[in-house]
């Protein structure tokens, strides 16, 4: 979505101005509920946040697709969390994490990171193992260990590049990798052939290993 995309650029002007340019009709979605909700989150107005997030979480703005919701209820733990509203932010992220647990979703969580929120909440849920793998694939930048000495890459990845890899942990499909990047599946497929290629591999599990083992993504901690 392009608001979204726009406010991960932090072009805030941006993504105000795209919101306007939309119909009644789209307005009354949850997806632009949740897009309106990060915009205000990034213009630190937490309470315009929970105000967006209010038809999706009630259900009077239906959202398409499961991931969606779990953004929401994350965005409200966030905000909540901003307001120092904190139960009420345990509340949402845990239901958040009911939400994505079944199908090991982390692509909210990635999409709207809140590492330090998540961290503090990893010893008060049932979900400390989906929490481990979440904040271990936010810490992807990390170098890889001294001991570790794996084969360098040969021509090293694009910025783009590793935007898309950051996504092959996750269980998304490319259609839904290019919907949270705001690309073309085309693109996406393009950036994968080209992540296969410089890995030196050839299904998304190796590229996955391929990258762990070379620091651009952090060790997993939970095994699927």
């Amino acid at each position: 979505m392009m608001s979204s995309a726009l406010v991960r650029l932090g072009d805030t002007e941006g993504a105000e101005q795209a919101l306007a340019r939309l119909s009644d009709a789209d307005r009354e979605t949850g997806e632009i509920c949740v897009a309106a909700a990060e915009l205000r989150l990034a213009q630190d107005d937490p309470r315009a946040a929970i105000a967006a997030l209010a038809p999706a979480l009630a259900g009077s703005a239906p959202v398409s697709w499961r991931g969606w919701k779990v953004r929401a209820y994350l965005l409200e733990a966030m905000a909540t969390d901003a307001l120092g509203e904190t139960r009420a932010a345990e509340q949402a992220l845990e239901h958040a994490l009911d939400m994505a647990e079944p199908n090991g979703a982390l692509h909210p969580f990635l999409h709207n990171p809140a590492p330090h929120l998540l961290e503090r909440h990893r010893h008060r849920t049932a979900h400390a193992a989906l929490i481990a793998e979440i904040l271990s694939v936010l810490a992807g930048n990390e170098a890889a260990p001294p001991h570790a000495q794996p084969r360098p890459l040969q021509d090293p990845l694009s910025e783009t590049e590793l935007r898309v890899l950051r996504y092959l942990p996750t269980n998304l499909t490319a259609p839904e990798i290019a919907r949270e990047l705001s690309v073309s599946v085309n693109t996406v497929k393009t950036h994968v052939r080209n992540l296969y290629a410089k890995l030196g591999t050839h299904r998304r599990a190796e590229a996955v290993a391929r990258a762990r083992d070379l620091g651009l993504l952090a060790p997993s901690t939970l095994r699927r």
